[in-house]
């Protein structure tokens, strides 16, 4: 079976070698092994023989020699050019044992050997969050995501990974950026589904004019947004953006940070929930909108922690309209430069903490300093969560249980959630 990927060739120098896939790498890339360079292949996978052309920086594919039987067609007609996704060419049982693997590797590679549970599935309805690109030249536009490793805008009508609700966010996208005509030539446009519509938010677009402010809410009339923004101005709210998490319903503030998908959400929130059970005091950090806090404070008082103060303000705004829970007290504090001091953590039962990609490496220095029984850690990146949980481990806990969360399908993101247990 053979499959040929011929594109435009570069200037720079290259030249097409044959070569054989050993593994899958953690962004999805084949890694071959060639006069003791390791080559990355994008769209390859582990046992295939393919020909490639080698430049100075990357190696890409050209023809598949010997494909290998995990392998199955596409779902979108955009992959291999848009960067959205990684690993729509490997079929789904070798899909979920290649993300469980990332993770288990990562640990290893910290030398932490411990049971990495199944890839939980939480893809649900699709992603619940699209950042969209704009380009605008000589008054075309084009709509979509970059290419991988590029700074190229592919115009895409539809995502297969997104939410039905967001199934014509392109579409609305477009309709947006006719109302700006004066304004830059690159946009970012971010939609987000909550309980009551979509909120929009557009970043970049600059001074607008009065023309362009009617025409912005006339489109999100058409379109029935709930909310449309322009960096930190609102244009028109028909309604306030909900979300619910637990017993509290939070208005969402524009560009916060959002758990890829509904279900992603919700399995994370049970497995946190699990590992606080029995805790009166609990640390939520690197809180964002509370999530996790107010679903905590059923059966826990809960004191969160973020940089971002409009989450803060929005988290303490729910907390105070929820009646018969726990209460949740939310600070503003920059956790990374920052953190809790371990004799500050000492009062508390349980922590959670949910940083972002680079992970929390001094915060997690002090939770290894502190008298903490339980702590839950909750990551996007298998290396960095691997990097602070060795840092527990060292400082006195036991890693009782990891699992991997998919809410990044066909993506080489992974979530994972870690239980550790003072010794």
């Amino acid at each position: 079976m053979k499959r040929k990927y011929r594109k435009k060739l570069s200037a720079r120098k290259h030249s097409e070698i044959n070569i054989q896939i050993e593994e899958l790498g953690w962004h999805g890339d084949g890694i071959a092994n060639s006069s003791g360079r390791r080559i990355y292949v994008p769209y390859t996978l582990a046992g295939e023989s393919v020909r490639v052309l080698l430049t100075d920086s990357q190696a890409k594919l050209l023809e598949i020699l010997h494909a290998s039987p995990e392998r199955v067609e596409p779902q979108c007609t955009y992959y291999g050019t848009c960067g959205g996704c990684a690993a729509q060419h490997l079929n789904f049982e070798a899909y979920y044992k290649w993300k469980r693997q990332v993770v288990v590797r990562a640990l290893l590679n910290r030398q932490i050997e411990v049971p990495v549970e199944d890839l939980i599935d939480c893809h649900g309805s699709g992603r619940r969050r699209v950042a969209l690109h704009v380009h605008k030249v000589d008054g075309k536009v084009r709509v979509g995501f970059m290419q991988a490793r590029s700074h190229k805008l592919v115009d895409v009508k539809s995502c297969p990974v997104l939410a039905p609700e967001l199934v014509k966010a392109t579409d609305i996208a477009r309709d947006v950026v006719g109302q700006l005509s004066n304004t830059a030539q690159a946009l970012n446009i971010q939609l987000t589904v909550s309980e009551t519509g979509l909120d929009c938010t557009i970043s970049g677009a600059g001074k607008l004019d009065l023309s362009a402010r009617v025409g912005l809410s006339d489109c999100a009339s058409y379109h029935d947004l709930a909310r449309l923004s322009v960096d930190d101005e609102m244009i028109l709210e028909r309604r306030a953006p909900i979300l619910t998490f637990g017993a509290g319903k939070v208005v969402l503030p524009p560009r916060s940070f959002l758990q890829a998908t509904t279900a992603g959400e919700e399995i994370l929130s049970k497995i946190v929930l699990d590992g606080v059970s029995g805790a009166n005091r609990t640390a939520d950090l690197y809180c964002g909108i509370g999530p996790f806090s107010l679903r905590m404070a059923a059966h826990s008082s809960v004191l969160s922690f973020d940089s971002d103060a409009t989450s803060i303000a929005a988290l303490e705004t729910a907390a105070h309209k929820v009646q018969g829970q726990k209460p949740v007290r939310a600070e503003v504090r920059d956790l990374t430069g920052n953190p809790l001091h371990a004799s500050e953590l000492d009062s508390f039962d349980a922590v959670v903490f949910d940083p972002p990609r680079a992970g929390a490496e001094m915060q997690a220095r002090e939770i290894a300093s502190s008298k903490v029984c339980r702590v839950i850690a909750v990551s996007c990146n298998a290396a960095t969560f691997a990097r602070d949980s060795s840092i527990l481990i060292d400082g006195g806990y036991q890693l009782k249980k990891v699992t991997p969360v998919d809410q990044f399908r066909f993506a080489g993101h992974v979530e994972i959630v870690g239980v550790f247990e003072r010794i």
